[in-house]
C-alpha cells in the first residue's frame, strides 16, 4: 500500500512540475508599455548573440545604420533567410523594430 501511495504522490508531483513555472515572461513594463529589450533578450539572443553581436544569425548591434524601422519590421513579420516569420507579432514587433532601428 505504501509503495502504491508513494508512486501516486511521485507521479502527481511530476505532472505538477511539468505544468507549472514555464509560462511566458511578461514583456510589458510597469507603466503598461512594451519592453523591447526584454523581448529581444527572450526571443532573439539565442541566434543573434547576447549582445546582438551575431551568432547563428547576423549581428544586430548596429542594424539601425543599415535598415530603418519599416525594413526591420518587414524582416520580423515575414522572415528572411533562416529567420522564420512571426517570432514576434503586433505591438511587440513594432516596439522591437523601433528599438533596433535606434541601434547605430
Amino acid at each position: 500500500m505504501k509503495k502504491k501511495l508513494l508512486g501516486i504522490v511521485f507521479g502527481a508531483s511530476l505532472v505538477l512540475a511539468a505544468c507549472g513555472g514555464g509560462g511566458e515572461e511578461s514583456t510589458e513594463t510597469s507603466s503598461g508599455g512594451v519592453d523591447p529589450e526584454k523581448i529581444v533578450n527572450n526571443k532573439c539572443t539565442s541566434c543573434h548573440g547576447g549582445n546582438l553581436e551575431g551568432g547563428m544569425g547576423p549581428a544586430l548591434d548596429k542594424i539601425g545604420a543599415e535598415l530603418n524601422k519599416d525594413q526591420i519590421l518587414e524582416v520580423i513579420q515575414n522572415g528572411k533567410g533562416q529567420m522564420p516569420a512571426g517570432l514576434i507579432e503586433g505591438e511587440e514587433a513594432e516596439a522591437v523594430a523601433e528599438w533596433l532601428a535606434n541601434k547605430k
